[in-house]
């Protein structure tokens, strides 16, 4: 029988480093505005495009229902977003961005966008080939 060694195998080495990336990237956003993971996808995803359903937020950030669910009620609660009745469809809710949100979001850009090139510049010279592969295993794996 063949073994697995693990710590060598690709779809793992992503996984793990997925993982330490978005744990690390999470002391940019949570230190000051004390968000999950969940809920920073959610605004970011708002900020980035407007208003959207849940399910939509959910397909763009590759999260489930569930946590997509329970960030936008974390997030209302501080009156971070809003909900209105969709007008196509009242079975389901216009998420926004209050005018808290957004400045909550516009102060953590500036942070999440020099960790980025923090991790950019340790990389150096191989920077460029790592996006050219993410984009060619982005081009072979597309989100659901």
């Amino acid at each position: 029988m063949s073994k697995l060694a693990l710590e060598h195998f690709l779809p793992y080495r992503l996984n793990r480093l997925s993982s330490a990336v978005s744990q690390q990237f999470r002391a940019v956003y949570g230190a000051h505005h004390d968000l999950t993971v969940p809920e920073w996808r959610v605004l970011a995803t708002l900020a980035q495009f407007g208003t959207m359903t849940a399910k939509a937020i959910g397909k763009h950030s590759s999260m489930h229902k569930t946590k997509v669910s329970r960030a936008v009620r974390a997030l209302e609660e501080r009156r971070w977003l809003v909900r209105r009745e969709s007008e196509q469809d009242r079975r389901e809710e216009s998420l926004s961005l209050t005018a808290a949100g957004l400045k909550a979001y516009g102060e953590i850009v500036p942070r999440a966008l020099a960790f980025e090139a923090g991790i950019l510049a340790a990389l150096g010279s191989h920077a460029e080939p790592l996006l050219e592969a993410l984009a060619l295993m982005e081009e072979c794996f597309p989100a659901d």
